[in-house]
C-alpha cells in the first residue's frame, strides 16, 4: 500500500481539490510552486535554522517513567508543547510563510479552533511583518480568551464568527469567504491537513519534522529507531500526520488516533468524524464528514476547540479505511482525567487535545516490552480554566 498522496492529491479515494471557479488559479498555482519551493535549498536552510533558533527544536522525547509504570509499557512523549507558542503549530506556519513570501503574496489570513494556529500565525507574521487576519468562532474565542489576546498582542486582526455553532468549522468557511474576495494578494495559512490539494501534503510535510526527530531520538534512547505504537490526537490531522509521516510503510509501528467522542458517540454531541463521518465534500477536499442524510453538515461538538471539527484530513481518512491506523473515540470525561493524570505523575498540563491521546492509553493492551511514542501537541495554559472548572466540581 501507498499511504502517501498521489499526483492528482487524492490519499486512496480521498483528497483532491474541489473549489469555486475564483480559487482556481490561487490554488493551481500553489500546487505547481509548493514542491520546488519546499525541496529548494534556500527553503531548507531558512525553514531549518527558523525551527532550531526561534521554535525551539528539537523538541525533547522524553521517557515518562511513572505513565509507563501505569500501563506496563515504555512509553516516550514528544513534547511539542515545548515549541515557542505551545503547540505543534509554529512547524507549519513558518513553512507556509515562507512559501507565501517566496509567492509575492502579502496578506495572509488563518482560521483557528482552540487558538494555537491563530497564535502560531500570529507569530509568524509578526517576525516577517506582514498583516495577518485571524477567523475564530465566537464560541472558541470565549472558551480560549488567553489565545485572543495573544493574537492580539502580536498584531493581528481576531475576527469573530457568529455564523452556525461559532466553532472551527464556520471560521474554516469564513476564511474561504475571505480568500475568495482577495485572491491575488492573500495567502491562506491553513492550520491542519485538510483542505484542496496541496494544502494536506504540504501540512504533513512541515509537521513531518515530528517524525523525522522521533527516528533519530528513539535510536539514540533505545537503540532502535521504531516504536511498536504511535499514538496522536486528531481532529484535522496536523500533529497526527507530522508523527506518522516517516512510518506510514512500517507495518511493524501501530498507529493509534484518538478522537473527540465529545459526550459519547450515540449522545448527538460528539466529534468523531471517522467514527461517524460518511464520504463527502468539506472546505475543499473528499474526505469522511459528519452530516445528516440529505447532506447537509451536522455540527460537531467537544470538550476541546481544537478537536471540534466535522470533518478529518484525507490522510487519515484513508488511513483509518486502508485499516493502517485504529481510530478510538475520547469521551470528554476521559479526556479530562488523563490530563489529571499526566499532571499528576509526571508534572506535565496538556493541552485539551493532547489529553485525547492520552486518553486512548486505558483502551489499548500493552505488552512490557512494547514501546509507546505519544505525541503531546501542546501545552494546556489555554485550557486552565476547563480544567480548574472539573478539579473544582
Amino acid at each position: 500500500m501507498n499511504y502517501q498522496v498521489d499526483e492528482k492529491g487524492y490519499y486512496g479515494r480521498f483528497g483532491g481539490a474541489y473549489i469555486p471557479e475564483i480559487l482556481h488559479r490561487c490554488v493551481e498555482d500553489l500546487q505547481k510552486n509548493y514542491l520546488k519551493v519546499l525541496e529548494s535549498d534556500s527553503f531548507k536552510q531558512e525553514y531549518q535554522t527558523l525551527l532550531r533558533d526561534y521554535a525551539g527544536r528539537p523538541s525533547p522525547l522524553y521517557f515518562a517513567k511513572r505513565l509507563s509504570g501505569k500501563y506496563g509499557c515504555r512509553i516516550y512523549l514528544k513534547r511539542e508543547d515545548l515549541n515557542h507558542t505551545g503547540a505543534h503549530k509554529i512547524n507549519n506556519t513558518i513553512g507556509q510563510i515562507l512559501v507565501a513570501r517566496s509567492m509575492e503574496k502579502t496578506r495572509i489570513i488563518a482560521e483557528t479552533g482552540a487558538g494555537q494556529h491563530g497564535v502560531a500565525t500570529a507569530t509568524t507574521c509578526a517576525l516577517m511583518d506582514m498583516p495577518c487576519a485571524v477567523y475564530m468562532g465566537k464560541t472558541d474565542m470565549e472558551r480560549q480568551q488567553p489565545n485572543v489576546e495573544k493574537m492580539r498582542m502580536l498584531g493581528a486582526t481576531v475576527v469573530p464568527v457568529l455564523s452556525g455553532n461559532m466553532t472551527l468549522k464556520d471560521a474554516t468557511n469564513e476564511a474561504i469567504r475571505d480568500w475568495c474576495c482577495h485572491p491575488s494578494d492573500t495567502f491562506y495559512i491553513i492550520g491542519s491537513t485538510v483542505g484542496p490539494h496541496p494544502y494536506p501534503d504540504m501540512v504533513a510535510r512541515l509537521q513531518s519534522v515530528i517524525s523525522e526527530e522521533i527516528k533519530w531520538q528513539l535510536e539514540a534512547k533505545e537503540d532502535r529507531n521504531y516504536p511498536d505504537y504511535l499514538v496522536a490526537c486528531v481532529g484535522g490531522g496536523s500533529n497526527a500526520a507530522g508523527t506518522v509521516y516517516h512510518y506510514l510503510d512500517d507495518e511493524r509501528v501501530k498507529i493509534v488516533l484518538a478522537e473527540a467522542g465529545g459526550e459519547g458517540l450515540l449522545s448527538g454531541r460528539s466529534a468523531a468524524t471517522i467514527q461517524l463521518g460518511k464520504e463527502g465534500i468539506l472546505h475543499g477536499a473528499r474526505t469522511l464528514v459528519m452530516q445528516n442524510e440529505d447532506g447537509q453538515i451536522e455540527e460537531p461538538y467537544s470538550i476541546s476547540a481544537g478537536l471540534d471539527y466535522p470533518g478529518v484530513g484525507p490522510m487519515h481518512a484513508n488511513l483509518s479505511e486502508t485499516k493502517r491506523a485504529t481510530a478510538l473515540p475520547v469521551d470528554d470525561g476521559e479526556a479530562i482525567a488523563a490530563a489529571f493524570e499526566l499532571t499528576q505523575l509526571e508534572g506535565i498540563i496538556p493541552a485539551l487535545e493532547s489529553a485525547h491521546a492520552l486518553g486512548a492509553l486505558p483502551k489499548l493492551s500493552f505488552k512490557p516490552e512494547d514501546l509507546v511514542v505519544l505525541t503531546v501537541s501542546g501545552r494546556g495554559d489555554k485550557d486552565m480554566e476547563t480544567y480548574l472548572k472539573h478539579f473544582n466540581s
